[in-house]
């Protein structure tokens, strides 16, 4: 028996608000999303990028990808994302995380085992509206708080249905002294995954 899914935990009775598509995007059934996604950033973010991608955190290419799939399935208490993102000239990346429900509105994504980013949610006008609260430094059984801003940015992402099937999103980090540093956005469809 499949277990309720970590976003219907944090939405409460919020969760009858979300459109069809994105609560099969959130569903806790194996599932995969098939879209497009661009990602963009100012040149300079490039070089501080590359370190954050070799901790498992962000994408450091920017364009538009051919193709973009996220493989989603439960296990226990935590849902995890494997990311994969072709670009047109065949180049795949990767990237993965972990998402755990904290309790309230708030869940943890994990990109590695230390570092996750705390994110509140709620359902406005139908859209589903995260905010970041902080990043979480795992350190055994503590939760250490970093503020965004000495990472990135403060993190939003919008999330909207279009029809039954198919919903966008757009994920930004805004900088209080430099604005938005990193943007990705794209729309997909939820497919069900077989066995």
């Amino acid at each position: 028996m499949t277990s309720q899914p970590l976003m219907q935990r944090a939405l409460g009775n919020d969760w009858e608000q979300l459109p069809r598509a994105l609560q099969a995007h959130y569903q806790a059934e194996s599932n995969v999303d098939v879209g497009i996604l661009s990602i963009e950033y100012p040149p300079l973010m490039q070089p501080y990028l590359f370190v954050l991608k070799l901790t498992g955190a962000l994408i450091d290419r920017a364009g538009t990808a051919s193709e973009a799939r996220v493989h989603k399935s439960m296990s226990g208490a935590r849902q995890y994302w494997r990311r994969e993102i072709r670009f047109a000239d065949g180049e795949l990346v990767r990237f993965n995380s972990e998402w755990e429900h904290t309790g309230g509105n708030q869940l943890i994504e994990y990109v590695n085992p230390l570092f996750g980013l705390r994110m509140s949610v709620k359902v406005e006008g139908g859209r589903l509206l995260y905010e970041g609260v902080h990043i979480v430094f795992q350190l055994g059984p503590w939760r250490l708080p970093i503020p965004e801003w000495l990472v990135l940015g403060h993190t939003t992402i919008v999330e909207q249905a279009h029809d039954d099937d198919s919903f966008s999103m757009d994920f930004r980090l805004c900088h209080p002294w430099f604005g938005q540093v990193y943007r990705y956005a794209g729309r997909f469809k939820t497919q069900a995954v077989e066995g």
